[in-house]
């Protein structure tokens, strides 16, 4: 295949197929926290990392990652110990990202605005070996801490209190839940972009909850589509020339809109499975018999 002859672009299928995993995998309990535009807002805060990889002459995405966990970890706290302001400083925080790492990619000699539009919206000539590497490692992490703690995370992001109760550590949970997000999004920026990596860890998640009805279904069906819309963005990028961060979200979008068209369907056809498993097996007891009978005080 002809998509596979260059260098750049068997990078490029790596990083997505990585992007794709990663995405959904941290998403799931970002969604079940109700915190689906965090990764947005780390989004921004990753530029000034951006800016600073540029400035100092270092790795971007290694900077960015750095600087994403210190916004994750402050807008968790913000979050438990906020009060009324507390939105308030995480706009501050958002805002400041974004301008601070503008400002940043303008004074140094290497950035550029393409330099900046690459990193906001995806660009597939620009994953480099070193970037593929970093990308490798970091996705071994998030891969890592969304599946080997997937039960005490799953616990938290259900019932911060329950899980409390049980003996967890929420606190140290909610923090790696924080960081994770924060890795992801330097996996995806080189792929997706900064500005859109939000919506792949959120839209997959919520289509596959659209026909799946338990966490393991919605984890393995969302990533499914992950990698489905990486890997078909990647390629209509290189074939039409169009960004893969957009046309990536596109298609998660139009994956979510087909499979809410069937979920109605599909719950209808469940509840009659249901309902005519339930009449079988009241029209097979003696009618001598009920179930009330085998209640005892």
């Amino acid at each position: 295949m002809e998509i596979l002859e260059t260098a750049f672009m068997q990078r490029a299928l790596i990083a997505a197929v990585l992007v794709g995993i990663t995405a959904p995998a941290i998403g799931i309990y970002l969604v079940q926290r109700r915190q689906a535009l965090l990764g947005d807002g780390i989004g921004h805060v990753a530029m000034t990392g951006v800016g600073l990889g540029f400035l100092l002459s270092t790795n971007p995405i290694w900077m960015a990652t750095l600087v994403s966990i210190v916004g994750a970890v402050t807008m968790e706290l913000i979050r438990a110990y906020g009060r009324t302001r507390g939105d308030i400083a995480l706009a501050m925080l958002f805002y400041g990202g974004m301008a601070g790492g503008v400002l940043l990619i303008n004074l140094s000699d290497s950035g550029s605005t393409a330099n900046l539009s690459s990193f906001l919206f995806g660009s597939l000539s620009t994953v480099s070996d070193a970037d593929l590497t970093a990308i490798l490692l970091l996705a071994a992490f998030v891969v890592l801490v969304s599946l080997g703690l997937r039960r005490q995370l799953f616990a938290v992001s259900q019932d911060e209190e329950f899980a409390r109760v049980t003996g967890l550590p929420v606190r140290a949970l909610n923090l790696l839940i924080a960081v994770t997000a924060a890795v992801t999004v330097s996996v995806a920026m080189r792929v997706v972009g900064l500005l859109l990596v939000s919506a792949l860890m959120v839209v997959p998640v919520a289509a596959a909850q659209q026909i799946s009805r338990s966490f393991r279904a919605t984890f393995a069906l969302a990533v499914g589509i992950g990698v489905t819309v990486t890997l078909a963005g990647t390629t209509t990028s290189y074939y039409q020339d169009v960004p893969p961060g957009a046309t990536i979200v596109l298609l998660a979008i139009g994956i979510f809109v087909v499979l809410t068209a069937l979920a109605t369907p599909l719950a209808r056809r469940r509840a009659r499975t249901l309902e005519a498993s339930g009449a079988e097996c009241t029209a097979d007891m003696p009618r001598t018999r009920r179930p009330s009978d085998d209640v005892k005080v």
